[in-house]
């Protein structure tokens, strides 16, 4: 089996809202459907989102369910920070402060999907 492209797709009730924002985040555009939008990077598709008028958004990282997640590491969380909640974004739980490793802090996006920004603390 040849897989031609990889999609995460993602349930919304506002197709304008969620595509702008994954568009934003991956520095990509939307190719626009009546109830399906692609964000494509450098002219590939990377997100799909799709029209769910009823989406209930889940109630995580403290409650469930957790129905997906994206990490995305960066090297610059202040600024991945600033970026991502500019476009609509929600801190859903602040980073841990750890000294050293790895750390994260989990987002949601526009529909409520939790995401987490992760990046590696230097001791």
């Amino acid at each position: 089996m040849q897989i031609r492209h990889q999609v995460v797709t993602f349930d919304a009730a506002d197709l304008s809202a969620e595509s702008a924002f994954w568009a934003g985040v991956l520095e990509g555009t939307v190719d626009v459907d009546d109830d399906w939008h692609m964000v494509l990077v450098d002219g590939a598709p990377r997100v799909g989102v799709q029209l769910a008028p009823g989406h209930v958004p889940p109630d995580w990282p403290d409650g469930t369910p957790q129905q997906i997640h994206l990490d995305l590491w960066v090297e610059d969380y202040s600024s991945a920070h600033e970026a991502v909640t500019a476009l609509g974004a929600t801190l859903l739980r602040e980073a841990t402060g750890a000294s050293s490793g790895d750390d994260f802090a989990v987002y949601a996006d526009p529909a409520g999907h939790p995401f987490c920004l992760c990046w590696l603390v230097s001791s």
